[in-house]
């Protein structure tokens, strides 16, 4: 059973172990809010090679070393095994998990999520349908356009403005 929750993560290290399409694609969230990823791969996807300074992207096979300083993994790679191995080491370690493949090694799942500046929408079918998780997403995207972002900015300003004391002078 998963438990939904939204983590920060601002000082949390955070590697994903693969370097194609999947391993992307688990990552772009992380890049799209400007948060540096270490990456480990013999190969990356051009997308990767393309995604500059705020990846870390280290040309080797899986090493337990690679994940000693990380908080948050990620096994995205095309090799079951190695898979295997990081949920374990990761489990050993008490380190947050996901394993592209197999929802069973995983401690957490990502689910599909439309980002509008701080509003954000997430839709998960607990690993079962990734398919129905993105065709929702889409509507999703339809229905709450990019004016969403300055709606949940000036609520936010209001809600703040409204916690603020009176100034009596």
């Amino acid at each position: 059973m998963f438990y939904p929750i939204h983590l920060n993560i601002s000082d949390m290290n955070i590697t994903v172990v693969g370097g194609g399409r999947i391993a992307y694609r688990k990552c772009k969230f992380f890049l799209e809010s400007g948060k540096a990823v270490t990456m480990v791969a013999m190969e990356f996807c051009p997308e990767l090679e393309a995604a500059g300074d705020r990846l870390k992207l280290i040309r080797d096979s899986y090493r337990k070393e690679y994940i000693s300083d990380s908080a948050l993994v990620i096994a995205a790679t095309n090799d079951r095994e190695t898979n295997r191995r990081i949920a374990a080491d990761c489990a050993e370690s008490q380190k947050l998990v996901n394993v592209a493949d197999d929802t069973s090694l995983s401690g957490f799942i990502v689910p599909a999520c439309v980002k509008r500046g701080d509003l954000l929408i997430c839709v998960a079918t607990g690993g079962k349908s990734p398919s129905l998780s993105k065709r929702i997403k889409r509507e999703l995207e339809a229905r709450y356009d990019e004016s969403y972002r300055v709606h949940a900015a000036a609520l936010g300003y209001e809600r703040k403005k409204s916690k603020e004391p009176p100034s009596w002078t």
